[in-house]
C-alpha cells in the first residue's frame, strides 16, 4: 500500500482544512516547494497536490505553486482542483504531472472523463468525496443525490488509474479514516482505490492495509503535526 503525503495549496501555501471548510484553514508551511523535498527526503513515493482555491473557482489557481513542487522533486506527483476540461488536462500532464484527479466533472461531465482516461491510459484518476455515502462537489460545497460506489462503478473499463476515496466527515478531524465504507468500495470495483480523509496514526494506516484491498492512503494533517511519524509509517508499509 503506498503512503500519499499530501499538499493542499491555498493563495499559495501549504495548509490542511477541517472537514473541507476554507474558512477553517491552517498554514504549515508557506513554501509548498520546499514542503515537497521534506517528503521526498524522507522517503515519499508519491505526493497527493490539491488546487484548493482552483476546486472553488473551477480553475488553477495555484499554478505556480504547483509548477514549483514539480520543479523541486523527481518523485510522481498527482493533482486534483479545478481541472474541468481537456485542455487543462493536458497542460498539466504535459508540465510533469503524473496524474491528475477528475471529481467534480465525474458527477457532472463523466464523459469527459472516459474521453481523459482514453486518451491517457494510467493517468487519470477520479476523485470521489462523499458525506454519509453521497457524492459532493465543488470543493465540497454542493451536495449531490449520487451514490459514491454507483459512480465508481460506473468508470470501470475505461482506463481509469485510481479511484480517491474521501469520507468528508473525517478530512482533517484527525478521528481515523472510515475504513469499513472505503474498504467496501474498494471490494466493488476493479479500480485501485486510495483511501483519504482522517488517516492520522501508525494504526490507521495498518488497519487500512490489513483489508488486504486499499491500494493506497492519503494522510496530511497527521504528517505535519506529527502524530505520524513519515518515516516510520513507510518503513511499516515496506515491511
Amino acid at each position: 500500500m503506498i503512503l500519499y503525503p499530501a499538499i493542499d495549496l491555498k493563495d499559495g501555501q501549504a495548509v490542511r482544512l477541517l472537514r473541507g471548510e476554507m474558512d477553517k484553514a491552517t498554514v504549515f508551511n508557506d513554501d509548498p516547494a520546499a514542503q515537497a523535498r521534506a517528503f521526498a527526503k524522507a522517503g515519499a513515493e508519491w505526493l497527493h497536490l490539491v488546487d484548493l482555491n482552483g476546486a472553488f473557482a473551477g480553475r488553477p489557481v495555484n499554478a505556480a505553486a504547483v509548477e514549483a513542487i514539480l520543479a523541486a522533486v523527481n518523485i510522481p506527483a498527482q493533482l486534483g482542483g479545478g481541472i474541468r476540461d481537456m485542455a487543462t488536462i493536458e497542460a498539466w500532464l504535459e508540465k510533469g504531472l503524473a496524474r491528475v484527479i477528475l471529481g467534480t466533472v465525474a458527477v457532472e461531465n463523466p464523459g469527459l472523463v472516459r474521453e481523459a482516461a482514453r486518451a491517457f491510459p494510467g493517468r487519470v484518476a477520479v476523485g470521489i468525496d462523499a458525506r454519509a455515502g453521497r457524492v459532493a462537489t465543488r470543493g465540497w460545497a454542493e451536495e449531490t443525490d449520487t451514490d459514491a460506489t454507483e459512480l465508481a462503478r460506473s468508470f470501470e473499463d475505461v482506463g481509469v488509474a485510481a479511484i480517491i476515496y474521501t469520507d468528508i466527515q473525517r478530512d482533517g478531524a484527525m478521528q481515523g479514516p472510515n475504513v469499513e465504507a472505503t474498504a467496501a468500495l474498494a471490494r466493488a470495483v476493479s479500480i485501485p482505490v486510495i483511501a483519504s480523509g482522517g488517516v492520522s496514526s501508525l494504526a490507521d494506516l495498518i488497519a487500512l492495509r490489513d483489508t488486504g484491498i486499499i491500494a493506497g492512503a492519503i494522510s496530511g494533517r497527521a504528517l505535519y503535526d506529527g502524530a505520524l511519524d513519515l518515516n516510520e509509517a513507510l518503513a511499516a508499509l515496506q515491511g
